[in-house]
């Protein structure tokens, strides 16, 4: 089974409405307001998964900062994953910025909806602070209770600028991993090169509940990340993610095929890991 677990589908009204949304919500503004940034539906992934031969997909926003365009968003993840239980898996998109009663309704309210993880978090475009314990530990403490992994945008502290790649770098991750240890948290973009610091005693035995994603990996990474990480991680810590709409699965999919990797790794890597952690 091969596993996407990193995309994007949003309500098929966003494309035309991009003025109004990015008037509303700093991280539609900051990523998806120009007319070239990418946004798909439900139908274009599931032909893209087709062509390309994804079995599931995990879905999800993208850390939006204004609380309607979230519902809006979420409501339109749920229909999604209720229409296609067998082939998508939902994340809420929420923001810790809200406040702990608002915060709390719309998490609830999604995982009761069926909706099995939060994410993705953009921190710098929602206004919150990862290293902050006092204002994530409502949030943090949900998760944990309500057995939802948390999918965190990282950032490369070096390196090209794009569009959203923001400031959530491996020191506020870690910080982050070591003020909720018992949470299973998902670093998105190899997070942000933190799995390179694992070889510092510390930091590897903080990363007991840590995955890391390989969304928009060919933009990031030489595809030999994928046998780097396995190396210092594991392979059993590594989701495989393509960051759809922004790439097909296709490109990625043929990186991890190129690789160095024994069928095991590579079983896990593409399905096995996202399978476990999500009970698909």
């Amino acid at each position: 089974m091969i596993v996407d677990a990193h995309c994007h589908i949003l309500p098929p009204s966003f494309p035309d409405r991009r003025q109004e949304l990015a008037s509303r919500d700093a991280t539609f503004s900051t990523i998806l307001s120009g007319s070239g940034a990418r946004i798909a539906d439900m139908d274009a992934l599931l032909l893209a998964m087709d062509r390309d031969g994804v079995d599931r997909s995990v879905v999800m926003g993208m850390g939006w900062s204004d609380y309607q365009v979230a519902v809006e968003a979420n409501d339109y993840l749920i229909e999604a994953v209720a229409s296609h239980a067998g082939r998508l898996t939902g994340f809420a998109s929420v923001n810790p910025a809200w406040g702990d009663d608002v915060l709390e309704g719309e998490v609830r309210r999604c995982a009761a909806a069926g909706l099995r993880g939060i994410g993705e978090l953009h921190p710098d475009s929602q206004g919150i602070d990862i290293a902050d314990h006092a204002q994530m530990a409502p949030m943090m403490h949900m998760a944990r209770t309500l057995g939802l992994p948390v999918l965190l945008h990282c950032s490369e502290p070096v390196g090209h600028e794009y569009p959203g790649k923001g400031r959530t770098t491996p020191d506020k991750v870690m910080a982050l991993v070591q003020d909720f240890p018992d949470n299973t948290i998902i670093c998105a973009h190899w997070g942000g090169g933190l799995p390179f610091y694992s070889l510092m005693p510390e930091v590897g035995s903080a990363l007991e509940n840590v995955y890391f994603d390989s969304a928009a990996s060919p933009f990031l990474y030489q595809p030999a990340i994928y046998r780097s990480v396995a190396d210092l991680v594991g392979a059993d810590r590594i989701l495989f993610a393509s960051d759809y709409p922004l790439m097909r699965p296709e490109r990625p999919l043929r990186e991890v095929a190129e690789q160095r990797l024994s069928e095991g790794e590579r079983d896990l890597i593409l399905g096995g890991n996202a399978a476990r952690l999500l009970g698909l």
